[in-house]
């Protein structure tokens, strides 16, 4: 039976994944391998927990050892690489972890790849042809674009955060492996993701958050930088797609085509907010938003061009914003209530 070892699977995407993977493939063995450190929570796949073909595995990628182990013990055929450090605020203020996360454990991962799988630069092992690594990556690897423009795979990398430069050298170490070594390896890079399961402190949870909270909504600068929104299930069907039928050594981009503003975010958001759950005072959510001191080094836009893997593996987002965002903040009500 083959095995796929999903890293950072009680996250945010990384969870979202194993939930669709489990329902729509059959005869695959999924091994979570997590840290549970704070961005992780065995809340996000307690629903599969007990599903026969699902076994959690708490570890951390920055440990070589604890990565071999699981190699062996488990026999691994695939790798879906999601565990990384990627709150860009804490990137800012304590960058030491997302170096250590983001390039030393992607190294631990693919060089206990290549131990197990090959024998030798280019020559794989016997039974281990169709053994695949795939490593998730970011947009922000690709820097700030201005008001025009779309970032696609030949874009050149200039990352302007911590972590945005972290993700940038996981990149280039996941390149080099396919070059060197002949490793099968696949890199997507999304944008900006929000769904269900995501962690309370990225922008749509802490808008519905401290709205129903009656906090201040915090806005960064005047909201005016512009991300391009994808729901998490159109990312993880697109994961999936990269993953069986990408082509080794290739980037795919996957995005949403849905630009939105932070201003626009917020005012989306207290607007379904009024619908479903109207303030006890009668008045709008919006009136709670407030702006607060931009981050530094705060990329203006974000947005990218998914023709590769629309043209190549025939994806194509299921879920416009309007409807994704209502899913969203449905699925927030339940949990905050």
């Amino acid at each position: 039976m083959p095995t796929l070892l999903i890293t950072g699977g009680a996250g945010f995407i990384g969870s979202n994944f194993i939930l669709h993977f489990l329902k729509a493939n059959e005869g695959t063995r999924v091994i979570n391998f997590d840290a549970l450190t704070y961005a992780g929570d065995l809340q996000n796949v307690q629903e599969i927990s007990s599903h026969p073909l699902y076994t959690f595995v708490k570890g951390d990628i920055t440990d070589r050892r604890q990565v071999e182990k699981v190699f062996d013990e488990y026999n691994v055929e695939g790798v879906i690489h999601f565990a990384a450090e990627s709150h860009v605020d804490n990137s800012i203020s304590g960058p030491e972890a997302f170096i250590r996360t983001n390039i030393n454990g992607t190294f631990n991962l693919l060089d206990t790849a290549r131990h197990r799988w090959m024998k030798a630069p280019f020559q794989v092992h016997a039974g281990k042809e169709k053994n695949r690594f795939l490593h998730i990556s970011t947009d922000e690897v690709f820097g700030s674009l201005g008001a025009t423009g779309l970032f696609s795979e030949t874009t050149a990398y200039a990352p302007n955060s911590p972590y945005s430069a972290s993700k940038a050298g996981s990149d280039m170490l996941v390149r080099s492996y396919f070059h060197t070594y002949g490793l099968n390896v696949v890199t997507t890079n999304c944008s900006n993701n929000y769904g269900p399961r995501q962690h309370k402190e990225k922008l749509i949870p802490t808008i519905i958050r401290t709205a129903l909270a009656e906090k201040p909504i915090p806005i960064y600068g005047d909201g005016k930088n512009v991300r391009d929104w994808l729901y998490v299930l159109d990312h993880v069907k697109g994961i999936e797609l990269a993953f069986k039928n990408g082509k080794a050594g290739e980037t795919y981009n996957i995005g949403g085509k849905n630009e939105r503003t932070n201003n626009q975010i917020a005012q989306t958001v207290c607007v379904i907010l009024n619908e479903l759950r109207p303030r006890k005072n009668g008045k709008p959510y919006q009136e709670l938003i407030t702006y607060v001191a931009d981050r530094a080094g705060h990329d203006k836009r974000y947005a990218i061009d998914a023709t590769k893997i629309e043209r190549e593996l025939k994806w194509k987002a299921e879920e416009t914003f309007e409807t994704g965002i209502r899913k969203t903040v449905k699925w927030y009500l339940e949990k905050f209530n």
